[in-house]
């Protein structure tokens, strides 16, 4: 019953960090699925978004302008991966690999040390763990207006431009659309939502550390892979899609939570994350493997 117990209590917070990562998992979204790009800048951008958010709010600035600041920074590191692939022609997987390398050495600069602290008895947050209500409220709102800004932008015809350069690039040209421009801006609108979730993940975690990004990818892919799960049997609308892949990250941060909640011991977290990750990103092979011997095997049973 403790155990229970531990977990239900824990549950609060499993959804605020779900809905913190809920938009890195947006910014994944944007690279692996509108536009075809495995993009792995984010396990250093969303900790330039936490150092930026982080130094910035200790130098006493306002939590807003330190919010937008480490968007920016974020967009910058997703421009640098853009460049190297557009201009260097480097290969996605390997550009965003260096900028990744890179940013570990700039978070470093920017800190000046492996951690930053942020005080929430000091300065104002707009989510910390101490009012964990008012955070959720304030993280969902966050994740509403992304989404819904996102929604629109990809109705418009640069939005659109670029979804038809994720889909087949050839033809994208062909309609001359300049997809290198394309490319180049959604890296830098991807990178910049995970920096703005690290940004808000220092606040409610009370830190920005170096090693807060390792892994994130990962995270983000899986909250992906949930969310898609979820929803394609509701609808493909695009901001339905969206809104599964928020929801997503936070089945996981639950999931992840009972499996702390059972008490197993901490060495072992790293691994059981990385299972619990592989479990969710099989589910779509094992659907598509095991659902066509079944639809194979129902007009059979129909006929006799």
């Amino acid at each position: 019953m403790g155990i229970l117990q531990a977990i239900l209590v824990s549950m609060p917070g499993a959804v605020a960090q779900g809905l913190i990562w809920g938009i890195m998992a947006i910014g994944v979204y944007i690279t692996f699925k509108v536009l075809d790009f495995a993009d792995l800048t984010v396990d250093g951008s969303i900790c330039t978004g936490m150092a930026v958010c982080a130094m910035l709010i200790a130098a006493g600035w306002n939590v807003w302008l330190a919010m937008l600041a480490a968007l920016l920074a974020g967009m910058l590191t997703g421009l640098v991966t853009g460049l190297f692939h557009t201009l260097l022609g480097i290969p996605a997987i390997l550009s965003g690999i260096l900028t990744q390398l890179i940013l570990w050495s700039m978070n470093l600069v920017i800190m000046g040390k492996a951690n930053q602290p942020v005080n929430a008895m000091r300065v104002p947050l707009l989510v910390t763990r101490l009012h964990l209500t008012e955070s959720i409220l304030i993280l969902i709102a966050f994740n509403l207006v992304l989404i819904g800004v996102l929604y629109w932008f990809f109705g418009t015809e640069f939005g659109s431009a670029l979804r038809a350069t994720g889909c087949n690039k050839n033809m994208a040209r062909a309609q001359g659309i300049n997809t290198n421009l394309h490319t180049v801006f959604a890296l830098m609108l991807s990178n910049g939502s995970v920096a703005l979730s690290g940004a808000l993940l220092a606040q409610y975690q009370g830190s920005a550390d170096i090693n807060n990004g390792r892994g994130a990818i990962v995270i983000g892919l899986a909250a992906v892979i949930i969310g898609e799960a979820i929803v394609s049997k509701i609808s493909r609308n695009f901001i339905v899609r969206l809104l599964g892949v928020a929801l997503g990250a936070v089945i996981y941060y639950i999931v992840y939570q009972i499996v702390i909640g059972l008490r197993i011991p901490t060495d072992l977290l790293k691994m059981l994350s990385a299972i619990v990750v592989a479990i969710f990103l099989a589910v779509p092979y094992w659907k598509k493997k095991f659902a066509k011997p079944l639809r194979k095997e129902a007009p059979q049973n129909a006929e006799t």
